[in-house]
Protein backbone atom coordinates (compact mmCIF):
# COMPACT_ATOMS: atom_id res chain seq x y z
CA UNK A 1 0.00 0.00 0.00
CA UNK A 2 1.49 3.33 -1.07
CA UNK A 3 1.88 6.01 1.55
CA UNK A 4 -0.86 8.60 2.00
CA UNK A 5 0.30 12.21 1.65
CA UNK A 6 -1.77 15.16 2.91
CA UNK A 7 -1.05 18.81 2.20
CA UNK A 8 -1.86 20.75 5.37
CA UNK A 9 -1.90 24.46 6.19
CA UNK A 10 -1.45 26.28 9.49
CA UNK A 11 -4.50 27.83 11.13
CA UNK A 12 -4.14 31.26 12.69
CA UNK A 13 -7.58 31.15 14.29
CA UNK A 14 -8.25 28.43 16.86
CA UNK A 15 -11.28 27.62 18.96
CA UNK A 16 -14.84 27.14 17.75
CA UNK A 17 -14.83 30.18 15.48
CA UNK A 18 -11.65 29.16 13.69
CA UNK A 19 -12.88 25.60 13.25
CA UNK A 20 -16.18 26.75 11.75
CA UNK A 21 -14.37 29.11 9.39
CA UNK A 22 -12.17 26.26 8.15
CA UNK A 23 -15.20 24.04 7.53
CA UNK A 24 -16.94 26.79 5.53
CA UNK A 25 -13.88 26.85 3.28
CA UNK A 26 -14.06 23.10 2.61
CA UNK A 27 -11.34 22.25 5.11
CA UNK A 28 -11.17 19.94 8.11
CA UNK A 29 -9.64 21.61 11.18
CA UNK A 30 -7.20 19.64 13.25
CA UNK A 31 -4.11 19.60 15.40
CA UNK A 32 -0.73 17.92 15.15
CA UNK A 33 1.14 17.19 18.37
CA UNK A 34 3.75 14.91 19.90
CA UNK A 35 7.52 14.81 19.80
CA UNK A 36 9.66 17.78 20.76
CA UNK A 37 7.54 20.38 18.97
CA UNK A 38 4.56 22.22 20.38
CA UNK A 39 1.01 21.33 19.23
CA UNK A 40 0.06 23.16 16.04
CA UNK A 41 -3.41 24.02 14.71
CA UNK A 42 -3.71 22.87 11.11
CA UNK A 43 -6.33 22.09 8.49
CA UNK A 44 -6.51 19.97 5.35
CA UNK A 45 -8.90 19.68 2.43
CA UNK A 46 -12.08 17.77 3.22
CA UNK A 47 -12.01 16.01 -0.16
CA UNK A 48 -8.47 14.76 0.43
CA UNK A 49 -9.41 13.29 3.80
CA UNK A 50 -12.58 11.66 2.44
CA UNK A 51 -10.59 10.07 -0.40
CA UNK A 52 -8.10 8.72 2.12
CA UNK A 53 -10.87 7.27 4.28
CA UNK A 54 -12.60 5.67 1.28
CA UNK A 55 -9.33 4.10 0.22
CA UNK A 56 -9.24 2.07 3.43
CA UNK A 57 -6.51 1.42 5.95
CA UNK A 58 -6.00 5.11 6.68
CA UNK A 59 -6.26 4.70 10.43
CA UNK A 60 -3.52 2.09 10.67
CA UNK A 61 -0.73 3.43 8.51
CA UNK A 62 1.89 6.14 8.47
CA UNK A 63 0.77 9.46 6.99
CA UNK A 64 3.09 12.03 5.43
CA UNK A 65 2.08 15.62 6.09
CA UNK A 66 3.41 18.44 3.91
CA UNK A 67 3.49 21.93 5.40
CA UNK A 68 5.32 24.92 3.85
CA UNK A 69 7.69 22.67 1.91
CA UNK A 70 8.60 20.52 4.92
CA UNK A 71 7.36 16.99 5.55
CA UNK A 72 6.44 15.30 8.81
CA UNK A 73 5.46 11.69 9.38
CA UNK A 74 2.44 11.17 11.61
CA UNK A 75 -0.28 8.76 12.63
CA UNK A 76 -3.94 9.64 12.96
CA UNK A 77 -4.83 9.69 16.63
CA UNK A 78 -8.52 10.57 16.41
CA UNK A 79 -11.19 11.66 13.91
CA UNK A 80 -14.47 13.23 14.97
CA UNK A 81 -17.47 12.81 12.67
CA UNK A 82 -20.84 14.55 12.42
CA UNK A 83 -23.36 12.24 14.16
CA UNK A 84 -25.84 12.36 11.27
CA UNK A 85 -23.90 13.00 8.04
CA UNK A 86 -20.67 11.27 9.20
CA UNK A 87 -18.77 14.16 7.65
CA UNK A 88 -15.28 14.52 9.22
CA UNK A 89 -15.31 17.48 11.63
CA UNK A 90 -11.89 17.38 13.27
CA UNK A 91 -8.70 15.34 13.06
CA UNK A 92 -5.75 14.80 15.39
CA UNK A 93 -2.31 13.77 14.13
CA UNK A 94 0.56 12.48 16.27
CA UNK A 95 4.13 13.13 15.10
CA UNK A 96 6.33 10.03 14.92
CA UNK A 97 9.79 9.00 13.80
CA UNK A 98 10.20 6.04 11.47
CA UNK A 99 11.83 3.72 14.01
CA UNK A 100 9.58 4.73 16.90
CA UNK A 101 7.62 1.85 18.44
CA UNK A 102 3.89 2.56 18.35
CA UNK A 103 0.80 0.68 19.51
CA UNK A 104 -1.79 0.50 16.76
CA UNK A 105 -4.92 -1.45 15.85
CA UNK A 106 -4.42 -3.58 12.71
CA UNK A 107 -7.39 -5.21 10.92
CA UNK A 108 -7.75 -8.99 10.72
CA UNK A 109 -8.38 -10.62 7.33
CA UNK A 110 -9.58 -14.22 6.98
CA UNK A 111 -8.70 -16.45 4.01
CA UNK A 112 -9.57 -19.97 2.78
CA UNK A 113 -13.09 -20.11 4.19
CA UNK A 114 -13.87 -22.67 1.49
CA UNK A 115 -11.14 -24.97 2.83
CA UNK A 116 -12.54 -25.13 6.36
CA UNK A 117 -14.29 -28.46 7.04
CA UNK A 118 -16.24 -26.86 9.87
CA UNK A 119 -17.65 -24.11 7.68
CA UNK A 120 -18.44 -26.61 4.92
CA UNK A 121 -20.53 -28.62 7.42
CA UNK A 122 -22.63 -25.60 8.35
CA UNK A 123 -20.49 -24.14 11.10
CA UNK A 124 -20.13 -20.42 11.62
CA UNK A 125 -17.05 -18.24 11.87
CA UNK A 126 -17.16 -16.44 15.21
CA UNK A 127 -14.80 -13.48 14.93
CA UNK A 128 -13.72 -12.54 18.44
CA UNK A 129 -11.30 -9.80 17.31
CA UNK A 130 -11.76 -7.82 14.10
CA UNK A 131 -8.59 -5.87 14.91
CA UNK A 132 -5.52 -6.66 16.99
CA UNK A 133 -3.38 -4.09 18.74
CA UNK A 134 0.28 -4.47 17.88
CA UNK A 135 3.52 -2.86 19.03
CA UNK A 136 5.58 -2.20 15.93
CA UNK A 137 7.97 0.29 14.28
CA UNK A 138 6.02 3.23 12.87
CA UNK A 139 7.54 2.70 9.43
CA UNK A 140 6.75 -1.05 9.39
CA UNK A 141 3.07 -1.24 10.35
CA UNK A 142 1.45 -4.36 8.86
CA UNK A 143 -1.46 -3.56 6.55
CA UNK A 144 -3.42 -6.51 7.98
CA UNK A 145 -3.19 -9.71 9.99
CA UNK A 146 -4.01 -12.75 7.85
CA UNK A 147 -5.78 -15.72 9.48
CA UNK A 148 -5.83 -18.92 7.42
CA UNK A 149 -8.96 -21.02 8.02
CA UNK A 150 -7.71 -23.99 5.96
CA UNK A 151 -8.37 -27.24 7.86
CA UNK A 152 -10.29 -25.73 10.77
CA UNK A 153 -13.23 -27.79 12.01
CA UNK A 154 -16.12 -27.03 14.37
CA UNK A 155 -14.87 -26.12 17.87
CA UNK A 156 -11.41 -25.23 16.55
CA UNK A 157 -9.97 -21.86 17.56
CA UNK A 158 -7.29 -19.55 16.20
CA UNK A 159 -5.06 -17.96 18.81
CA UNK A 160 -2.51 -15.18 18.41
CA UNK A 161 0.31 -17.72 18.82
CA UNK A 162 -0.70 -19.25 15.48
CA UNK A 163 -0.08 -16.00 13.59
CA UNK A 164 3.34 -15.33 12.06
CA UNK A 165 4.02 -11.66 12.72
CA UNK A 166 6.71 -9.59 10.92
CA UNK A 167 10.07 -8.94 12.63
CA UNK A 168 9.96 -6.47 15.56
CA UNK A 169 6.16 -6.74 15.69
CA UNK A 170 4.40 -8.16 18.75
CA UNK A 171 0.87 -8.12 20.18
CA UNK A 172 0.34 -5.48 22.86
CA UNK A 173 -1.40 -8.12 24.99
CA UNK A 174 1.46 -10.37 26.04
CA UNK A 175 0.17 -12.12 29.16
CA UNK A 176 -2.08 -14.66 27.43
CA UNK A 177 -2.59 -16.50 24.15
CA UNK A 178 -5.83 -14.74 23.27
CA UNK A 179 -8.42 -16.00 20.80
CA UNK A 180 -8.91 -14.33 17.43
CA UNK A 181 -11.70 -16.51 16.04
CA UNK A 182 -13.47 -19.85 16.49
CA UNK A 183 -15.52 -22.17 14.32
CA UNK A 184 -18.83 -22.78 16.08
CA UNK A 185 -21.79 -25.03 15.37
CA UNK A 186 -24.31 -22.30 16.24
CA UNK A 187 -24.53 -18.53 15.67
CA UNK A 188 -21.56 -16.34 16.62
CA UNK A 189 -21.09 -15.23 20.23
CA UNK A 190 -18.10 -13.41 21.65
CA UNK A 191 -16.02 -15.25 24.24
CA UNK A 192 -16.14 -13.77 27.73
CA UNK A 193 -12.38 -13.37 27.99
CA UNK A 194 -12.35 -11.12 24.94
CA UNK A 195 -15.45 -8.99 25.54
CA UNK A 196 -13.18 -5.95 25.67
CA UNK A 197 -12.37 -6.44 22.00
CA UNK A 198 -15.88 -5.50 20.93
CA UNK A 199 -16.42 -1.93 19.65
CA UNK A 200 -18.82 0.42 21.37
CA UNK A 201 -20.07 2.21 18.23
CA UNK A 202 -19.06 5.71 19.34
CA UNK A 203 -19.00 8.46 16.77
CA UNK A 204 -15.43 9.49 17.57
CA UNK A 205 -12.90 7.04 16.13
CA UNK A 206 -10.11 6.32 18.59
CA UNK A 207 -7.00 5.14 16.80
CA UNK A 208 -3.29 4.66 17.55
CA UNK A 209 -2.06 4.93 21.10
CA UNK A 210 1.46 6.10 20.44
CA UNK A 211 4.21 5.68 22.98
CA UNK A 212 4.00 7.31 26.40
CA UNK A 213 4.29 10.87 25.25
CA UNK A 214 0.61 11.59 24.53
CA UNK A 215 0.54 15.15 25.77
CA UNK A 216 -2.28 17.57 26.38
CA UNK A 217 -3.37 19.58 23.39
CA UNK A 218 -5.42 22.70 22.96
CA UNK A 219 -9.14 22.41 22.38
CA UNK A 220 -10.08 23.39 18.85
Amino acid sequence: MSQIVFDIVSRDRTGTGGAREARREGLVPGVIYGGADQPSAISLKLNDLVRGLNRGGLLSQMIELKLDGATQKALIKDIQFHPVTMKPLHIDFFRVQGDQIVSIEVPVHFINEGKSPGLKRGGALNVVRHTIELDCPADAIPAEIVVDLDGLDINDSVHISAIALPPNVAPTISDRDFTIATITSAGPSASEEDDEAEGDGEESVEVPRVGEEDEDKSED
